[in-house]
């Protein structure tokens, strides 16, 4: 499956589509689970580990909420809402210094762990779908030229 980063001028935020419920039927809310923890784990040894917290507990808060989101995002039970409020991600993310090279780096070091899910039998139209999400949703976050 191919996966593109889409390219746009600072500030643009082309409208986003959530994945289709069925990624998160393939996946599992604990497969989801999985799959952010691992994301974490290759960001924090990669150039943006900067942008994450340094604290182990901390650390693993951020893996959670991050798994909260996109459990709800992907249309599971809404655990980001009930333990952390409305998403609002811009203004959550405002605080950090996020660039093009950040998002770019965010979204490449996905690649692999969708690849392997897809060796594990999750549909490509579920994978298109959840890329695509994260290819415009991380067009919303950059907040630095």
């Amino acid at each position: 499956m191919t996966m593109n980063i889409t390219q746009a001028p600072f500030g643009v935020r082309p409208p986003v589509t959530k994945p289709i419920p069925e990624f998160l039927i393939e996946v599992g809310e604990q497969g989801m689970r999985d799959l952010i923890s691992k994301h974490y784990d290759l960001l924090r040894e990669s150039s943006i580990s900067h942008l994450f917290p340094i604290n182990a507990e901390d650390f693993e808060k951020a893996k959670q909420h991050s798994s909260d989101f996109f459990i709800q995002i992907c249309g599971g039970r809404a655990y980001f809402n009930e333990n952390r409020g409305a998403p609002q991600m811009i203004g959550r993310h405002a605080p950090f210094r996020i660039d093009a090279n950040a998002r770019e780096v965010w979204l490449e070091l996905y690649k692999p762990l969708l690849e392997a899910l897809e060796k594990k039998g999750v549909t490509e139209t579920s994978l298109r779908s959840f890329w695509g999400y994260l290819d415009i949703f991380s067009l919303w976050m950059i907040n630095t030229k």
